[in-house]
């Protein structure tokens, strides 16, 4: 009894011992996991820009599947030669619309960069504006010079915009060849990705990215669409109208839509600046023919393209553009609608339905498992 007594008596320690054990090893644990997020989180705000360079390459790729998978399931072809077909397909592409209309195009961008400066100035002059102009303003009265503060203003913002442009060149480049790897074997970077998580929640992440793809998918070829019918449109437009280089402003207006809601504004800029300086009946007209194209893509080409693709909240579109904008400037702006969708699917994939458990459509994926079946 005795000893059965101290048996006792002596177990009760070492059953508290053991569970403050426990408590500070779980204490520790969460302490080092929040150690973890805190400082992946820092790296990742160090490397944001690559980490978007990395997300432009999987835009690139999601286009080049989508071009490479009808002619690998028509061919037989596999999908190494099919993406190798598509890219000659496309380089052919670009060579022969380039000899066929590339000089007149370049014509009207370089006329249209000579003429725009002037078309703002006078359109600051009317409205009363101090617009900045490098080559336009302090120097350029006849009979006077430029002094060196002017020149050196010019040199600085030349270099400003050549550094730019090679930048950004660069930047297209490294995406244009990360997403042929990337779109070469989309399974493999699926699965690698997954391997990051727990075992438990690997096939679901599979299932999730997947899903992103294809809405990613979807929401490209819509885009491109709307781009190419709003570029038709403000080129003819402005060419009946008679305002000079239509061409460059079809060019700027269709890609400026590859941005939603924002591009649409973006893209009526230099039109509107060039009818401003002209005045008159001419202003109104470019600012009709915008108007008239804005209402068109918005009530009646994106929906009917969206009806079968992708469709996303405007509201939801205008604050991502404006936040992913914020945090990682025009490049960030460039690609935040493709974010917006990535996440728009997650969310509602991983959290509404799976987390909370409401039913909810999620885009993309009925057709997932179809698309898995051909990589």
């Amino acid at each position: 009894m005795n000893m059965s007594t101290g048996n006792m008596s002596g177990g009760a320690p070492d059953a508290g011992a053991a569970r403050t054990g426990d408590d500070e090893v779980g204490f520790l644990r969460r302490v080092l996991i929040t150690l973890g997020v805190v400082l992946v989180t820092l790296i990742a705000w160090q490397i944001r820009d690559a980490l978007l360079l990395m997300f432009g390459g999987i835009v690139v790729a999601v286009g080049l599947l989508a071009l490479a998978r009808p002619l690998e399931r028509l061919s037989g072809l596999s999908r190494t030669w099919s993406l190798a077909a598509v890219g000659l397909g496309l380089i052919a592409l670009l060579a022969l619309v380039g000899f066929l209309v590339g000089a007149e195009v370049l014509a009207q961008v370089r006329d249209l960069a000579e003429e725009l400066p002037d078309a703002v100035g006078e359109a600051s002059d009317r409205l009363g504006l101090d617009i900045p102009i490098p080559g336009r303003d302090g120097g350029g009265a006849a009979g006077q010079g430029l002094d060196g503060s002017m020149l050196g203003s010019i040199v600085g913002y030349a270099a400003s915009i050549g550094t730019g442009v090679a930048n950004a060149l660069t930047a297209v480049v490294v995406a244009v060849i990360g997403g042929y790897f990337l779109a070469a074997d989309p399974r493999l970077y699926r699965r690698g990705a997954a391997k990051l998580l727990p075992r438990s929640q690997r096939e679901r992440a599979e299932e999730a990215m997947a899903a992103s793809g294809e809405a990613l998918r979807l929401w490209l070829g819509a885009q491109l669409i709307s781009m190419a019918l709003t570029g038709v449109l403000a080129g003819v437009g402005t060419w009946v109208i008679g305002l000079p280089s239509p061409v460059a402003l079809a060019l700027f207006a269709g890609l400026a839509g590859f941005v939603p809601l924002i591009g649409a504004v973006a893209g009526a800029v230099p039109a509107l600046m060039l009818a401003l300086a002209e005045g008159g009946a001419t202003l109104l007209w470019t600012a009709g023919l915008f108007l008239v194209i804005q209402q068109l893509e918005s009530n009646m080409i994106a929906p009917v393209v969206q009806r079968r693709l992708v469709s996303l909240p405007p509201a939801l579109v205008l604050f991502a553009v404006v936040a992913v904008g914020l945090l990682f400037g025009l490049p960030g702006v460039i690609l935040a609608a493709p974010i917006t969708v990535v996440v728009f699917v997650l969310v509602k994939k991983l959290y509404v339905r799976e987390t909370l458990g409401h039913a909810t459509e999620v885009p993309g994926e009925d057709k997932t498992a179809d698309d898995k079946k051909g990589e």
